[in-house]
């Protein structure tokens, strides 16, 4: 018996003499958002997530050593003993939205693992969950160790390589400890992808294209053919993340179009996606079905020449009343599709189903206050120039699509391709490219599109989009920033 108590608390030098290794445990706090808690609480997701715990296939965490490299694998890290989030089971998901913390138990060996610099987790479970952070307690040496991740885990069996995470600290890539180095590069490759087949929603690629999808050749209408944007001097524009859907039947140079009831499918990185409380507020989609159906109703109060409104009065009737919606299978199966959280953000719940807007805050007290003095004033500081009047000279597809949306993307895309997430300048930009692929790939399907609503409601039409592409060849990134903005401005 002592040999064996010998054997698991010493090991041995190269002349066969025992040493002693620093054996302890260190207690760690995941947090994490399950997906029947973001996804409207997705019952099933839980009953199949704890069956799974139940059969041993839980979700395992491995520290990987940010000091030593194991020769028997590419020195990279050595990964420490896998470890699992304790009471999955026990612990109820909350009834409104939020986070849950589980205790995880690391066994760490001092000269085997050293300062953990990184974990990889893996997920056996059926469904993704939300991965908010790891904290470790009371590492000797340094005390407390954060590993913010901020991100969507699959199951295990979704990905080619395991998920890593690094610590909050940043580094260039010269300053990257060496053990750790090559799981940055393995996490940096299978961000770029390999440019071949469609993507899915567990997949993290960021990838180049073109815009091609703005048409579908397939549904016969000529009319809403529109040109590819970039990858041409006629048409330059910038790029967008790749989905790889396969091309359209009639035109293989055009991406195939989802069917409009499914344009929350589209792909983007999951980690791009809307948090479940920026979707309920981002209703493109579900407006741009719902103005296709009740468009007559929308155009009764609207003059006859034009999309505009005859008075005030019309257009304060949107916030009085709204407009009340027809009833019919169209209408049915989008109530089907858009989760019921939003659903109740849009319309009333009395049963009328009324397409309702929200009253815009300067007019709720007094509907002519927008007129008063001190309104002036308060736009006058808050710098919206309200005395500054001047005939429209860029339509607002060129001034806010083009210029904050459409230019931006490859530099989100570029940025996760080259950038490790420790890198200090990825941490400085990634706060300010939250969302925007979710906005752009939204708003190819349902605004920028041939037969969109930009072209539904501004003057250009269908040659918005070739307006676009127009001006962005006078683009000029070295007139970005200040002062040379300020002054084309």
């Amino acid at each position: 018996m002592q040999s064996i108590i010998d054997a698991l608390s010493a090991g041995h030098d190269d002349n066969g003499g025992q040493i002693n290794i620093a054996k302890r445990e260190i207690k760690g706090t995941v947090v994490l958002m399950k997906k029947n808690v973001l996804e409207f609480n997705d019952f099933n997701a839980s009953i199949v997530d704890r069956f799974d715990e139940l059969l041993g296939r839980g979700v395992s965490l491995q520290l990987i050593s940010s000091v030593h490299g194991d020769p028997q694998n590419g020195n990279k890290g050595k990964l420490g003993k896998a470890a699992y989030l304790e009471n999955w089971i026990p612990t109820i998901a909350p009834l409104k939205t939020g986070e849950t913390a589980y205790d995880v138990t690391f066994e760490w060996e001092e000269e085997e693992i050293g300062v953990p610099g990184g974990f990889v987790i893996k997920n056996n479970h059926h469904n993704e969950f939300f991965l908010k952070s790891l904290t470790l307690e009371d590492v000797p040496g340094e005390g407390r160790i954060h590993f913010p991740c901020n991100s969507w885990v699959y199951p295990a069996k979704r990905y080619a390589k395991d998920r890593v995470f690094f610590t909050n600290k940043s580094y260039l890539p010269h300053e990257m400890p060496l053990p750790l180095v090559k799981y940055r590069e393995e996490e940096l490759v299978g961000l770029r992808g390999n440019g071949q087949g469609e993507l899915r929603e567990w997949d993290r690629v960021y990838d180049y294209a073109c815009y091609n999808d703005l048409w579908d050749p397939d549904d016969g209408d000529a009319d809403n053919a529109r040109p590819t944007l970039g990858g041409s001097a006629e048409y330059p524009y910038p790029r967008w993340g790749r989905t790889g859907r396969p091309p359209s039947k009639s035109d293989p140079k055009v991406e195939s179009r989802l069917p409009l009831l499914m344009s929350l499918d589209i792909y983007v990185p999951r980690d791009e996606r809307f948090g479940h409380l920026k979707m309920s507020d981002f209703l493109l989609n579900g407006l741009k079905a719902i103005v296709q159906i009740v468009k007559p109703e929308l155009e009764a109060l609207c003059s006859e020449d034009g999309n505009e409104f005859d008075s005030f009065d019309d257009a304060l009737k949107l916030y009085d009343g709204g407009v009340k919606l027809p009833r019919g299978p169209t209408l049915d199966n989008l109530w089907k599709d858009i989760p019921l959280d939003i659903i109740n953000l849009i319309f009333h719940t009395d049963g009328e189903r009324i397409l309702k807007y929200p009253l815009p805050e300067v007019i709720k007290e007094s509907r002519t206050a927008w007129r008063t003095d001190e309104e002036f004033a308060r736009e006058m500081l808050a710098g919206l120039n309200p005395v500054v009047i001047s005939i429209l000279q860029e339509f607002p597809l060129i001034s806010h699509f083009l210029h904050t949306h459409a230019v931006i993307e490859p530099f989100v895309i570029a940025t996760n391709r080259q950038l490790s997430v420790v890198h200090p300048i990825f941490k400085l930009l990634h706060p300010h490219f939250r969302d925007t692929m979710n906005i752009n790939a939204l708003g190819r399907q349902v605004l920028i599109n041939g037969g969109g609503l930009m072209e539904f409601t501004l003057y250009p039409a269908k040659y918005c989009m070739e307006f676009s592409s127009s001006l962005y060849k006078h683009w000029n990134f070295t007139e970005q920033a200040l002062p040379q903005d300020l002054k084309k401005r």
